[in-house]
């Protein structure tokens, strides 16, 4: 069933009575080509792109509760690629192309809004920052734009520029970048890989990793045993949980991310803006909310929900850059679980186990990286090979020392 002008005329005069489920129900199959554990964005766009790409139509999605039920109904929504280091920009670009004619590809309405990227700074070392940042983007093909004092305030005049505790001096904008529908994006991906034949398989929790040989040989879940030649692990802030049960310990700490939602105002924020002088970035929904969120919880944590140490610090940066947030009431909070790595990077890969791939450590950059992540861990499941846009999110890079250290914090989640 595809969406169109024509057809939404057409079920308006037949009184609505033609429309669908948008994608089946089914129950699982004893055996698998692949089975991917994980029904959030991730897990469905490489199930979609096994389809698609690699011709894989006998393709599993297994989550445990309902698709989009962890962090990708728990996130800020920004899309960018706006990286420094060569192991992550042409990978968040491939991503930013395909979030580009996504809403073509998948015939569904995930509302990409292209409303530009702004990362300001506030003083010389912040300007010479992103400058940088700002060159290695275009010597990657990718649009950067420094901005000076004047232009930000030209584009922002309600800023608070001349009384800040940190003034602002310039930004750098990514006009490519923006906004997306979370919600959207995974019941996109849902109905366009279940169209190719791919099992969508909700309320299945996976409690085991059979392993026989050295080689997977399925998952134990709550609705029975399910044979598998390749399993491919794209489980979020879990991620370390999952691979514990095939015997693996990853170079992750999952921590709280918590976000927040303002009343309704009109509009105001035109782009997505991001505070230099600390961890903390903000946009406008389309019904009007601000929405903006700041640093991890610096505890460890499987819980999706947060603490007011975090609250209070993310509203301290919101009141240092736009005073009047400060008149406004938080209707909402939540929070997600991230899968912190040890050099603020991705990891996609294959895993010591033979037919066991993992799609994980994605910080603060998952929820842009949805596309490409389902397009490259697609890719190395289909091929047992990496793509050169992933060759670098190698899960041994930690034991030799190749690491992707994006921030230059290190071995410390918590910082990145």
């Amino acid at each position: 069933m595809s969406y169109s002008f024509l057809r939404i005329v057409r079920e308006a005069l037949r009184g609505d009575r033609g429309w669908r489920p948008a994608w089946r129900d089914p129950a699982p199959k004893p055996h698998y080509d692949v089975v991917v554990v994980g029904g959030g964005g991730h897990g469905l766009a490489t199930g979609y792109y096994l389809a698609t790409e690699h011709g894989l139509a006998n393709v599993a999605v297994l989550e445990k509760s309902w698709i989009g039920s962890g962090n990708a109904g728990r996130n800020t929504t920004i899309i960018r690629s706006n990286y420094l280091l060569a192991g992550n920009e042409p990978f968040y670009e491939h991503s930013m192309k395909l979030w580009e004619g996504l809403e073509r590809d998948l015939n569904f309405n995930t509302m990409v809004s292209q409303r530009g990227v702004l990362n300001l700074f506030h003083s010389d070392a912040g300007r010479d920052a992103a400058a940088r940042r700002g060159n290695a983007m275009r010597l990657h093909g990718v649009d950067a734009a420094l901005l000076d004092e004047a232009a930000v305030r030209a584009m922002l005049p309600w800023l608070d520029f001349d009384g800040a505790r940190f003034p602002i001096t310039g930004g750098l904008l990514q006009r490519r970048g923006g906004t997306a529908r979370h919600d959207a994006v995974v019941w996109g991906y849902a109905r366009a890989a279940d169209r190719r034949g791919v099992d969508i398989v909700q309320n299945c929790e996976v409690t085991g990793i059979r392993i026989a040989g050295g080689r997977v040989q399925g998952v134990e879940t709550t609705r029975g045993f399910i044979g598998a030649a390749k399993v491919g692990l794209a489980c979020a802030g879990n991620s370390s949980r999952v691979a514990a049960l095939a015997g693996l310990r990853l170079p992750i700490e999952s921590h709280v991310l918590q976000a927040f939602v303002s009343e309704a105002v009109k509009p105001l924020i035109d782009t997505v803006l991001t505070f230099g002088a600390g961890h903390f970035y903000i946009s406008q929904s389309d019904k009007g909310g601000l929405v903006f969120g700041g640093d991890i919880d610096g505890y460890n944590s499987y819980a999706q929900r947060g603490n007011l140490p975090i609250v209070e610090d993310v509203a301290e940066a919101c009141m240092a850059l736009l005073p009047l947030a400060g008149r406004l009431r938080v209707l909402r909070s939540w929070g997600g679980i991230m899968d912190m790595s040890m050099d603020g990077s991705p990891i996609i890969d294959r895993t010591p186990v033979a037919g066991l791939y993992l799609n994980a450590g994605w910080c603060y950059g998952g929820f842009k990286a949805t596309p490409a992540s389902g397009w490259c861990f697609a890719h190395t499941i289909a091929h047992d090979a990496p793509h050169r846009l992933n060759a670098a999110m190698r899960l041994d890079r930690f034991a030799s020392g190749a690491l992707i250290d994006e921030r230059g914090a290190g071995a410390q989640p918590n910082l990145h």
